[in-house]
């Protein structure tokens, strides 16, 4: 575990993730079962003869993701793999401590504005997404008090969410379980 480090634009010190959305690639396999398979519909004799279609089941949670689009089996698995971060960031809450919720992660994506900065390709989508959850969860699901505590805006953290569909549906079923608004990702 790391030492508190100041914010660069003065905030207080932020937490460690342990999301398993946020580990490299070699230590979320390290946690995964990966099984092969083939897949049918178009591709020829080669598509029908050799298993190319990867499924990695994260063993700690039992989610589990798969892909088999491709004819190689290693894209299929970094395709695999990066929709089980995905699916990992919906579906699984790890905790939050009181206070300074953003991870060194979170606090670099950030800016001094309040507008986070990632694109939905790269490789810490997911763990923003997954971090911006876990928050939320931990403010029982109120997008101001979570924003706050991410030193962000509600309008980016309802467009992070809003950036991959599944989380902002997630946060939506979660507040009217609790009575509250549902959020667009365009307000």
């Amino acid at each position: 575990m790391t030492s508190p480090r100041p914010d660069p634009i003065g905030a207080p010190a932020w937490r460690d993730s342990t999301h398993p959305a946020a580990l490299d690639d070699a230590e979320l396999l390290a946690q995964c079962r990966l099984d092969r398979g083939r897949t049918g519909g178009p591709g020829g004799q080669h598509r029908n003869r050799v298993h190319t279609q990867v499924i990695l089941t994260h063993t700690p949670t039992g989610l589990s993701a798969q892909a088999g689009e491709a004819r190689s089996p290693e894209t299929n698995r970094k395709v695999a793999l990066h929709r089980l971060r995905y699916l990992l960031a919906v579906e699984h809450r790890t905790p939050v401590p009181p206070g300074e919720a953003r991870t060194a992660l979170w606090a670099s994506r950030c800016n001094a504005a309040g507008r986070i900065i990632c694109a939905t390709a790269h490789r810490d989508h997911p763990t923003l997404i997954a971090e911006a959850l876990d928050v939320l969860d931990a403010c029982s699901w109120d997008a101001a008090k979570a924003a706050t505590r991410l030193c962000c805006t509600q309008t980016q953290l309802v467009r992070l969410l809003g950036d991959h569909p599944p989380a902002l549906t997630r946060c939506n079923a979660e507040r009217q379980a609790k009575g509250l608004r549902t959020l667009r990702a365009g307000s």
